[in-house]
């Protein structure tokens, strides 16, 4: 029956879970209760496993693919790409800093390719932060997107989607709304460079409703992945805001992509707040039908 369920779920939208939700566990254990839990797939940060992709050994590699197999889910994709190492930035004026974080973002590329992601989250506000004065901001965000565009090609030949994630003021001073994220897609010019939305980022910087950006981007293309949490960042279902609407506006534009729950207030612990996320959403992917308003 649980497989039969996993199946069907498949065949509408897939649901993951962020794993630094389990981060003191060993990976495979993460594995195994995601995918008891109902999670079909799991959305790695890379500095879970390791200080620097770059160094990521063929053995590490290895190991969280087979961890996944054993458990019957896979890999969806990779995020927080630039904590770590430490220094890194795509808006540096110091050359070496900024290749030195393009490197970082073509390890990740290859690292979600062999593991068979599918998508990759570039949020990491701090390594992407501008200058105060308008000159220096101005010429920071063209070295960000020469960033992108600088691993566009890499994407491709990985057949993975890049995405940049809007994040909100004051976590982040540049890319605070899709609409920003999608004038830099535009800018880089490729299919496998595209945006996201993260719906507690959007509900509290005061982008646009989350429906309404999934009915805007997503038939545009633009949108290739939904993150999922709550306003007061505990896990939906655990806090105010609603999901139906967003649940329903991707069923009405037939997605069938990731969506990762990606809480960051943990309670009572991890597992708890896995759980809970689990259930809620397999509930409404179940129960939402197409254009429901509240819920």
């Amino acid at each position: 029956m649980a497989g039969v369920k996993l199946a069907y779920l498949v065949s509408i939208m897939k649901l993951s879970l962020c794993n630094e939700v389990l981060g003191e566990m060993p990976f495979p254990e993460q594995c195994a209760l995601v995918a008891g839990l109902g999670y079909v797939g799991i959305e790695l940060a890379p500095f879970t496993i390791v200080d620097d992709p770059r160094a990521m050994t063929t053995a590490q590699i290895a190991m969280v693919r087979d961890a996944a197999k054993d458990a019957s889910i896979v890999i969806s994709g990779l995020h927080w790409l630039l904590l770590m190492p430490k220094g890194l930035s795509i808006t540096s004026d110091d050359r070496a800093v900024w290749q030195r974080s393009v490197d970082v973002m073509r390890a990740n590329i290859e690292i979600c390719a062999e593991l068979g992601g599918d998508v990759l989250v570039h949020g990491s506000p701090a390594q992407r932060r501008l200058p105060d004065d308008k000159a220096g901001a101005a010429a920071a965000r063209d070295r960000a997107i020469e960033a992108f565009a600088a691993v566009a090609r890499e994407a491709e030949a990985g057949n993975v989607i890049y995405c940049i994630e809007a994040l909100a003021a004051p976590m982040a001073n540049f890319v605070n709304t899709v609409a920003e994220a999608v004038e830099i897609v535009e800018a880089v010019g490729s299919n496998h460079v595209r945006t996201m939305v993260d719906c507690a980022a959007a509900r509290t910087g005061g982008d646009d409703a989350v429906e309404a950006l999934i009915d805007r981007w997503l038939p545009a293309g633009m949108l290739a992945h939904v993150q999922v949490n709550d306003q007061d960042r505990g896990a939906p279902g655990q806090g105010n805001d609603r999901f139906a609407p967003i649940i329903a506006a991707l069923k009405r534009h037939d997605y069938t992509g990731w969506i990762a729950a990606e809480p960051f207030r943990y309670e009572p612990d991890g597992p708890t707040c896995a759980a809970a996320a689990a259930g809620y959403l397999r509930g409404l992917i179940e129960a939402v039908p197409d254009g429901i308003a509240a819920c």
